[in-house]
């Protein structure tokens, strides 16, 4: 299950209006936390490679999910993936993301995989990303990453 909590008000605003600017440090923060305590609770039986996720919505709440793997190998669900369905259960279809956050054990280099950054940019074309790089600690944009994302709306 997700873990669900809100931030602070004066948060929420500033990510509202963060556009391409940065993420406030207490915000980064309590999403990496998120996404660490989730990565916990990965299901890797196979690759033994656990990641968590968190994604902060413009609502100020922030969902956090794992990496599930299955025996079929294609049905596994990515931790990013998982924070997003499960804010949608929560919040509805208009749900938007400001931020997300991926996280791995010992901070292994690890950005979202392509599709998810494509479900990434479905509910947050604005959207900050923070990863682990080759050269550490990374905050992304989301069409960086995906600079051709598309949306059928």
């Amino acid at each position: 299950m997700a873990h669900r909590w809100n931030i602070s008000q004066t948060e929420s605003q500033a990510g509202q209006n963060m556009g391409k600017k940065k993420l406030p440090a207490g915000s980064r923060t309590r999403l990496l936390a998120a996404a660490r305590k989730a990565m916990k609770n990965a299901y890797a039986p196979f690759s033994r490679f656990e990641v968590g996720a968190a994604i902060l919505t413009a609502n100020g709440d922030v969902f956090s999910g794992c990496n599930v793997e299955n025996s079929s190998y294609g049905m596994t669900n990515c931790a990013e993936r998982t924070a997003i369905f499960s804010a949608v259960a929560q919040e509805g279809p208009k749900l938007q993301i400001l931020a997300i956050a991926v996280t791995t054990p010992g901070n292994v280099v690890c950005s979202p995989c392509g599709a998810c950054r494509q479900v990434i940019y479905e509910f947050g074309p604005d959207a900050v990303v923070f990863y682990q790089s080759r050269n550490g600690p990374k905050e992304s944009h989301i069409t960086e990453l995906l600079p051709e994302g598309f949306r059928l709306k």
